[in-house]
């Protein structure tokens, strides 16, 4: 059985495993780090949300070229450790626990919080919060998906 670690990989998001979660490292180190103890542990699949050409209304181009850097570090990195790496679209995931979409709320921080909610309902021994809830639900999904290898 495979042992499977989530991210989120926005600098707000954050990493989760079946018994844990912590916030996104700060430093690309940190984020080997953490990768490579993981590894150790035993675990072997790494399902990250795919990031697209956006990143919200009013920011800068640069911030777009930063958050795919991140990512692009991530996968980089569980790569090389040897991990089976699988993107899912934030759409497929967030559609799983029919909750509506980030366009259904008044703002994003309302929708963000809908989503911490439904990660603290599922994961009620875990310390969720708002950098770690979109991981904790891409775990989840991760988990209901047939495993195709």
């Amino acid at each position: 059985m495979n042992k499977t670690i989530s991210c989120d990989p926005g600098k707000l998001g954050g990493f989760a495993w079946l018994d844990g979660a912590i916030a996104m490292p700060e430093t690309d180190g940190g984020v080997v780090d953490l990768l490579r103890e993981k590894r150790a542990e035993g675990f072997d699949r790494l399902v990250i949300e795919e990031v697209g050409g956006f990143c919200g209304k009013g920011l800068p181009g640069s911030a777009m070229f930063h958050f795919g850097f991140g990512a692009g570090v991530i996968r980089g990195a569980a790569m090389a450790l040897g991990y089976r790496v699988e993107l899912v679209r934030p759409q497929a995931w967030q559609k799983a626990f029919s909750l509506g979409s980030a366009r259904s709320c008044d703002s994003k921080t309302v929708w963000k919080n809908k989503l911490k909610a439904e990660a603290e309902r599922r994961f009620p021994n875990h310390d969720v919060t708002l950098k770690t809830a979109d991981a904790l639900l891409i775990l989840d999904w991760a988990a209901q998906q047939k495993d195709e290898t």
